[in-house]
C-alpha cells in the first residue's frame, strides 16, 4: 500500500532546480519507496546497505559512478560511503544544468551533513522526510488515538498493525544498538542501551545531561554526545526553550520528545494501547504526538521548524510556541476531553508578556469533538485537526 506523502510536489521541484536531491530522515520512514514513486523505473537503484555495494564504492569511486553511464541514479543510505562525495561532485560539474540525475538519502544528520556540505555545497537540494503524519495516514484509515500512540507512525506498524511487534523488536536492535551505537564507536552498549530507555521514560520532560549521566552512569559530556547523536539520528527531538526577555527567570534547558510513540510504549514496557492511554504516560505521549506533528508541518514544506516551549520561573508553562506568519502561535497541549479555565491561564500570561501584536490568543489542542472557543479569545481544537490548523496558521 502506497499513501501519498505531503512532502511529494516539494521533491518534484527539487528534481526540476538541482542536479541532486538528498532525502534524509530516520531509517524505515518511507524516503526509498517515496523516491521509487517518484522517480519510476528509469532510475536505477543501489543501496549502500549491501556490503558489497558499499566496498565497490569506497574502493573505487570513479568505477562505480562510471557503471551508470547517463542513467539517472537513486543512491541509498549515502552516509556510509562518504568518499563516494567528491567523486560524484565532480561528475555534477560536468553536466551543472541536468537537474534531477541523482538522488540520494540518508539516516544520520550529522556525519552525512558535514560531508555533504564540504562536498555538494549549492549543488544539491536538502529535504527531511519523517514518518507518516496524522494527515497523511487519514487519508486511506481514519486512526484512533489508541492505535496512533500503541503503533505510531512508521509505515510498516502504522499500516499493518500485526508487525508491530517484530518491526519495534528489529528496529531496536538494528537501528539503535548497532547502527547508530557503530556511528560513535560506543563501547558500553549496556550503558547506552539504559540512556535510550530513560530517554523514553522522560518523554516530554526537560533534559538534563547531568542526571541522565548519573542514572546511566557516564559523564556529562558523554550523556550530552548521546543525546546529540540521537537527535542526528532521528530518534529525538530536542525542543528549545524560547528566549525573549519574558521573565527575568525561564527555564533554559531543552524537552525530550521521542520521534514516535510506538517505540516509547515498547520501551517502556506499556502492556497496551489502552492502558498506555489511560496511565501515568498517556499525557506525555499525547504531547509527544501532537509536538512531533508540528514539527512535520514543517519539514514536510522544506522549512526549518521554528518550534520552542516556554516555562517562568513560578512554574507557567506553555507546551509549544509556534512561529506563524508574522504572529507568535502559544498551544497548549491536554489529554482532557473537558477543557477547564486553569488550560488557559498559561497561554493568557505568555500573550500579556509578548504581546498582543506580537502573539495571537494560541490555541488548547485536546479531545473535544470539535472546535469550540475559550475565553481570551482562545480556541479548543480536536487533536484530529491540529495539523491542518496549523498548516494554515504557518501558511
Amino acid at each position: 500500500m502506497y499513501l501519498s506523502r505531503t512532502l511529494s510536489p516539494l521533491l518534484r521541484q527539487a528534481l526540476r532546480q538541482f542536479p541532486a536531491v538528498l532525502l534524509t530522515g530516520p531509517r524505515q520512514a518511507g524516503k526509498t519507496t517515496l523516491l521509487q514513486h517518484e522517480a519510476g523505473e528509469r532510475f536505477a537503484y543501489v543501496s549502500f546497505d549491501d556490503p558489497v555495494e558499499r566496498a565497490f564504492a569506497l574502493s573505487d569511486p570513479a568505477g562505480f559512478l562510471d557503471r551508470f553511464a547517463q542513467q539517472p541514479v537513486i543512491l541509498d543510505e549515502v552516509q556510509y560511503v562518504p568518499d563516494l562525495l567528491p567523486s560524484l561532485k565532480l561528475r555534477i560539474d560536468r553536466e551543472r544544468q541536468r537537474h534531477g540525475r541523482w538522488l540520494l538519502t540518508g539516516s544520520q544528520q550529522f556525519h552525512l551533513m558535514r560531508n555533504i556540505t564540504e562536498s555538494l555545497a549549492g549543488r544539491i537540494a536538502i529535504l527531511d522526510q519523517l514518518p507518516f503524519s496524522i494527515a497523511e495516514l487519514s487519508s486511506s484509515t481514519t486512526p484512533t488515538l489508541e492505535s496512533l500512540l500503541w503503533n505510531g507512525c512508521y509505515p510498516e506498524p502504522a499500516l499493518y498493525p500485526e508487525k508491530r511487534e517484530l518491526w519495534l523488536r528489529a528496529y531496536v536492535q538494528t537501528y539503535l544498538e548497532r547502527d547508530v551505537r557503530q556511528l560513535q564507536h560506543i563501547r558500553d552498549l549496556h550503558a547506552f542501551e539504559q540512556f535510550v530507555a530513560l530517554a523514553c521514560a522522560r518523554h516530554a520532560q526537560e533534559f538534563n545531561s547531568a542526571a541522565f549521566g548519573r542514572e546511566v552512569g557516564v559523564t556529562l559530556p558523554t550523556a550530552k554526545s548521546w543525546a546529540g547523536l540521537l537527535e542526528a539520528s532521528w530518534l529525538l527531538h530536542l525542543l528549545p526553550p524560547f528566549f525573549n526577555n519574558l521573565g527575568k527567570r525561564i527555564t533554559k534547558a531543552p524537552k525530550l520528545y521521542v520521534l514516535d510513540p510506538a517505540i516509547v510504549c515498547f520501551l517502556t514496557r506499556q502492556p497496551s494501547a489502552s492502558a498506555a492511554l489511560s496511565g501515568a504516560m498517556g499525557g506525555a505521549l499525547f504531547e509527544g504526538l501532537m509536538v512531533i506533528e508540528a514539527l512535520k508541518a514543517f519539514t514536510n514544506t522544506g522549512r526549518k521548524p521554528a518550534l520552542w516551549y516556554w516555562r517562568s520561573h513560578d512554574g507557567l508553562e506553555v507546551d509549544l510556541i509556534v512561529q506563524g506568519q508574522g504572529t507568535l502561535i502559544p498551544i497548549e497541549i491536554k489529554l482532557t476531553t473537558t477543557p477547564q479555565m486553569q488550560h488557559c491561564e498559561s497561554l493568557r500570561r505568555f500573550r500579556a508578556l509578548a504581546g498582543a501584536s506580537q502573539c495571537s490568543p494560541g490555541a488548547l489542542i485536546c479531545r473535544v469533538p470539535e472546535a469550540q472557543p475559550l475565553p481570551h479569545g482562545i480556541t479548543a481544537l480536536p487533536w484530529q485537526n491540529f495539523s491542518l490548523w496549523l498548516s494554515q496558521q504557518i501558511g
